[in-house]
């Protein structure tokens, strides 16, 4: 039986997608920072799929948090077979107006972590000669986005890293897909209070919908999942189009 270590899933993608690997038979370690959340969703995991769930609570923007993460995979001699980087959040506005700190943050949780985390995990597969690593980007990995610009920057920062990683292990059997989802229902855009912006009443797709669309080609070790035919679009468009047009629509949908 395998194991999944998957980032932020006490709700959205995080969450369907423990439910996901759960539901294929794998074990699950849950990593997330709401204890009493976390026992929760243990408990369910456990009854309703009957798999082994552990659970790590720590604060992933913490310098220490990938040690305290394999001290614990080392304690209960743990492998990791799949290691889904999903935790994130945003800090949204005009970058003269966001609050510094929080970007720090972000930038610590979307780069450093998801950097530190993979360095430790590779060898691990490397070793089983198997592995799966999804990091979660965005459609703001291909588009440079006017009043998201460090957001934007760190799923840029993921995209790319993972397009390297995928190349440096292509002769394996341990490949690294980059997920880029569009708008989607969840808790992040209320707490980066772009809930009732155009993009998230017109185009959000569900977190259920987004895992159900990246499970089975991540498993085939897809490179790249842009869930969504509204997100499919935007990426092909910001491609050919200049990017004042694409600055333009942007903050047109951020409204």
């Amino acid at each position: 039986m395998k194991t999944a270590l998957i980032t932020g899933t006490t709700s959205g993608i995080g969450k369907a997608f423990a439910e996901k690997f759960a539901s294929m038979g794998n074990n699950i370690i849950l990593v997330s920072r709401n204890e009493e959340k976390l026992k929760r969703q243990q408990n369910d995991l456990q009854s309703q799929y009957h798999v082994a769930v552990k659970y790590i609570a720590c604060e992933l923007t913490q310098s220490n948090a990938v040690d305290l993460i394999f001290e614990r995979l080392n304690n209960w001699q743990v492998s990791v077979d799949y290691l889904v980087n999903n935790a994130g959040f945003n800090e949204c506005g005009l970058f003269t107006n966001t609050d510094m700190e929080q970007e720090m943050k972000m930038i610590d949780l979307h780069i450093r972590f998801v950097t530190q985390i993979t360095k430790r995990i590779l060898p691990m597969m490397k070793k089983n000669n198997y592995g799966r690593i999804v990091n979660v980007g965005s459609t703001g990995s291909f588009i440079p986005s006017p009043s998201d610009a460090v957001y934007s920057a760190t799923k840029a920062y993921i995209m790319s890293f993972s397009n390297a990683l995928y190349g440096e292990l292509k002769k394996t059997d341990i490949k690294i897909t980059s997920l880029c989802p569009g708008a989607t229902e969840t808790e992040f855009a209320a707490k980066a209070n772009i809930q009732n912006t155009l993009l998230f009443k017109y185009a959000v797709m569900k977190p259920e919908s987004v895992v159900e669309i990246a499970y089975p080609k991540l498993m085939k070790g897809k490179r790249l999942v842009v869930p969504g035919i509204y997100n499919k679009l935007l990426v092909f468009f910001s491609k050919i189009l200049p990017i004042g047009v694409t600055n333009s629509i942007t903050l047109t949908m951020m409204k």
